[in-house]
C-alpha cells in the first residue's frame, strides 16, 4: 500500500467509462440529481451488478500468461484495493483516536467507509469506476479478533452491528460477489497496524509462525468455499527486511519467501479449496536503504531461475507492486532513509518501460517455467498531486499496463472526506454523511483521463487457446511433488528427495547437478487420466540397450516415460515411470550433459538449474532414462539421457 512520503518503505475492461456510468444513472451524490433525466432515456434494461455477474462464470485460471475463466475466455482484472480491514493504527498514540490512523481513517479492522455509506451505495461507486474485481486486504489478527465492532463504525449500515469484524468482512464479501464481482482475498498484515515499513508485519512469520499462517489460510480458503466468485488468494503483501533480515527467495531456512508461498499454495488447493488463483507477490525489499550499503526491489526478478510448480500449475498468478516515488534500489522514503537512487518517476517513458519489463512483465514470456499472468495488484497516485515529474509517472505507467495488457488494482478504492481526514489517493471518498465524490463524480480530478483510458482500453478477450506447460522441479532442500496422483500414494523412495511432475506432465530436462528438473506437457501424450499404474526404478532391470557405455542407466520398462526422479545428496536414486494411454515411439538417441549443456535450440522452458549444464529432450521426445557414473571424481549426478520419440 502506498504510505505518506516520510515513511521507510512504499507502497485499478470498462464496459462504462465514467462518462457512460454518470449517463447509465450510476453515480451517487449532488451529479447524481442532475443526471437523472438522461438516466430515465438511457437506462439499460439490465443493472450493472446484473451486467458483470453474466459477463464472466467462475472459477477462475490461468492460461499462459493469461487469466480465463470457467469457459476459457479472458477474464482481466480489472480491480481496485478495498482496503481496512488489513488495520490503519499507525502505531502509537491512542488506537482509538482516528488522528492516530492513517490519513486520520479509523477502519476499525473492517473494510473502510461502512460507517459513512450503505453497502450498496458503496458498490455502486465501484460499478461506476469500471472495475470488475476487488483486492480484499485482511490481517491475520482480523481473523481472530473476539470484540464486536462499534456501532459508530457501522452507523450506516445497521445489520452490521453485532458482528465481528470478521463477521463484518463476510457480509462485504457476500456483498460483493452478489453484485458480480471477483473478489481477492488478500493477507495483507499479520497484525491490524497500517503497512509497509519496519512495523511487525514484514514478513507472513514476523508475528507469528509458518505454520500459524498457513493455518489462518486454510481457515480463510475453506471459509468462503461455497462462493465461487472468491476467486483468489493473494498470500502476503510486500515482504521485505524486518530491522536484522532479509527475506530470501530458495535458500531453504524460514525466510524463504518461495519455499512458504509454494507450501501454503499446494496446502489451499489441497486441503481446502482447488478452485482459487494462488497469488504470489515477489519481494518488495532487502538490504538497507544507505548510499554504498547494498538494498533494493527484486521484486519478481528471482522467478526467472527460481519458479513456483504447483499441483494445479494452472492457478499461479504473479503480483507486483509500483509506485512513483519508489524506485528499483529507491525506498521511497525522504529524508531519513532516502538514498540518491532513482525513483521511478525520474525514469524516462522508455526506462520505465524496460525496467518494469525487467522486474515483472517478463514473467508473462510464453514457452519458459516462469509463464504465468502477471498482475500489478498496487499502484496509485492522489487527487492532491502536484508535482508534474509524478502526475507524468501516472500517465506513463497506465500507457504501460495498457501497452502490456496487464492485470491492474488501483490503491485505493475507498478513502474518507472532510473534517480534515482522508485519503487523497482514493478512487472514491465518502464524507461524514455519506456524499461520494472522487473520480466518477468529479471531472476536474486530474487523474481521470489516464483511469478512464486505463479501464476502456481494448485488450486480448474471448477464448484464449491452452497452451503448452512448462514447470521446474526443484530439489534443492525438499521434495518436490506437485503430482497429486503420486500426493496420496505411499513414499515411492523412503529417505530420499523426490521430484514429481505435476498431473499430465513428463520429464523433459535434468541438470548435472543441483538437482532440478524440468517438466512439459508439450507435444505429447494425455497423462492425467492414468491411474495407479507407476513403476520405480532403482536398477537395471530394464535397459534393453547400451546407449551410454561405462555408465550406470536406469531406464523405464518399454511404453512408460519419467515422470518423476529422486536423489540422495546429490547421487541419482531411482526414477519414476508411467504409462500414457497412447502408445509411445520407440526411436531414440542419448543426450549427454556432463560437458556442457545439450538442449533443444532456444532453450524451450527457459532457465531452470542456473549455474549447472542441463541436457534435454526435444519437445517430440519424452525421457525414458538418465546415466550417471560412480567413477573416482564423479557423484553419481545425472549425465546423459535416453530420449524416444513420442510417435
Amino acid at each position: 500500500m502506498h504510505r505518506t512520503r516520510h515513511r521507510l518503505l512504499t507502497r485499478p475492461a470498462l464496459a462504462l467509462t465514467a462518462l457512460t456510468a454518470m449517463a447509465a444513472g450510476l453515480l451517487i451524490g449532488p451529479q447524481a440529481d442532475a443526471a437523472a433525466p438522461t438516466a430515465q432515456a438511457t437506462a439499460p434494461t439490465t443493472s450493472p451488478a446484473s451486467a458483470l455477474a453474466a459477463s464472466w462464470t467462475a472459477p477462475l485460471s490461468a492460461s499462459g500468461r493469461w487469466i480465463v475463466d470457467a469457459n476459457g475466455n479472458r477474464f482481466k482484472l480489472r480491480s481496485a484495493n478495498w482496503a481496512g480491514a488489513q488495520g490503519t493504527w499507525n502505531g502509537s498514540g491512542d488506537i482509538a483516536d482516528p488522528a492516530n490512523h492513517h490519513s486520520g481513517e479509523n477502519a476499525n479492522g473492517m473494510p473502510l467507509g461502512l460507517d459513512r455509506a450503505s453497502l450498496p451505495a458503496i458498490l455502486a461507486g465501484f460499478h461506476a469506476v469500471g472495475v470488475n474485481s476487488i483486492r480484499l486486504p485482511f490481517s491475520n489478527e482480523m481473523l481472530h479478533a473476539t470484540a464486536t465492532v462499534p456501532d459508530a463504525a457501522v452507523a450506516a449500515n445497521p445489520q452490521l452491528r453485532g458482528k465481528t469484524p470478521l463477521q463484518v468482512f463476510d457480509a462485504v464479501v457476500a456483498a460483493l460477489t452478489a453484485d458480480g464481482f471477483a473478489v481477492v482475498l488478500n493477507n495483507h498484515t499479520g497484525t491490524t497496524r497500517w503497512c509497509c515499513g519496519v512495523d511487525g508485519n514484514e514478513r507472513w512469520n514476523t508475528s507469528r509462525s509458518t505454520a500459524e499462517w498457513v493455518t489462518d489460510w486454510i481457515t480463510m480458503a475453506n471459509r468462503y468455499k461455497t462462493n465461487k466468485r472468491v476467486v483468489g488468494a493473494d498470500l502476503y503483501n510486500e515482504v521485505r527486511r524486518n530491522i536484522t533480515d532479509d527475506p530470501n527467495w530458495g535458500w531453504g531456512n524460514d525466510k524463504d519467501w518461495q519455499a512458504a508461498s509454494l507450501e501454503a499454495g499446494n496446502r489451499i488447493l489441497t486441503e481446502a479449496n482447488p478452485d482459487l488463483l494462488i497469488i504470489v507477490e515477489g519481494i518488495n525489499w532487502t538490504g538497507v536503504p544507505v548510499d554504498f550499503l547494498p538494498h533494493g526491489r527484486p521484486t519478481l526478478t528471482p522467478v526467472r531461475t527460481l519458479s513456483h510448480t504447483l499441483v494445479d500449475p494452472r492457478k499461479l498468478v504473479y503480483s507486483a507492486h509500483f509506485y512513483g516515488y519508489t524506485g528499483p534500489n529507491h525506498s521511497g522514503a525522504y529524508g531519513l532513509g532516502e538514498t540518491h537512487d532513482a525513483r521511478y518517476q525520474d525514469l524516462t517513458r522508455d526506462q520505465l518501460f524496460a525496467e518494469i519489463d525487467r522486474s515483472a512483465q517478463y514473467v508473462t514470456t510464453d514457452g519458459q517455467h516462469h509463464t504465468a499472468p502477471v498482475w500489478i495488484s498496487e499502484f496509485g497516485t492522489g487527487a492532491e498531486e502536484s508535482d508534474p515529474v509524478a502526475r507524468a509517472w501516472f500517465t506513463n505507467f497506465t500507457d504501460y499496463l495498457i501497452a502490456r495488457d496487464l492485470d491492474f488494482a488501483y490503491w485505493p478504492l475507498v478513502g474518507w472526506k472532510g473534517n480534515g481526514q482522508g485519503d487523497s489517493w482514493a478512487l472514491l471518498r465518502f464524507d461524514p454523511n455519506g456524499v461520494r465524490s472522487g473520480i466518477a463524480d468529479d471531472p476536474t480530478d486530474w487523474r481521470t483521463a489516464a483511469w478512464t483510458r486505463l479501464v476502456g482500453a481494448t485488450g486480448r478477450t474471448g477464448t484464449i487457446a491452452a497452451s503448452a506447460r512448462w514447470n521446474m522441479l526443484n530439489l534443492d532442500h525438499a521434495d518436490a511433488q506437485p503430482s497429486l496422483r503420486m500426493r496420496t500414494r505411499p513414499d515411492w523412495d523412503s529417505g530420499a528427495r523426490k521430484g514429481v511432475c505435476p498431473d499430465g506432465e513428463r520429464v523433459i530436462g535434468l541438470a548435472h547437478t543441483g538437482n532440478r528438473g524440468l517438466c512439459t506437457d508439450t507435444g505429447g501424450p494425455d497423462l492425467s487420466p492414468i491411474g495407479a499404474g507407476y513403476t520405480v526404478v532403482r536398477d537395471e532391470s530394464y535397459v534393453q540397450n547400451d546407449w551410454a557405455t561405462g555408465y550406470t542407466k536406469l531406464e523405464c520398462p518399454t511404453g512408460r516415460m519419467i515422470t518423476g526422479y529422486s536423489v540422495r545428496g546429490a547421487a541419482v536414486s531411482a526414477i519414476l515411470c508411467t504409462q500414457p494411454t497412447t502408445t509411445l515411439g520407440s526411436s531414440s538417441r542419448t543426450v549427454w550433459f556432463d560437458r556442457g549443456d545439450n538442449r533443444p535450440a532456444g532453450n524451450p522452458g527457459g532457465e531452470f538449474a542456473p549455474g549447472a549444464y542441463k541436457g534435454q529432450c526435444g519437445a517430440d521426445e519424452y525421457a525414458a532414462g538418465v546415466a550417471y557414473t560412480g567413477r573416482i571424481g564423479s557423484t553419481r549426478t545425472p549425465d546423459a539421457l535416453l530420449c524416444k520419440r513420442l510417435t
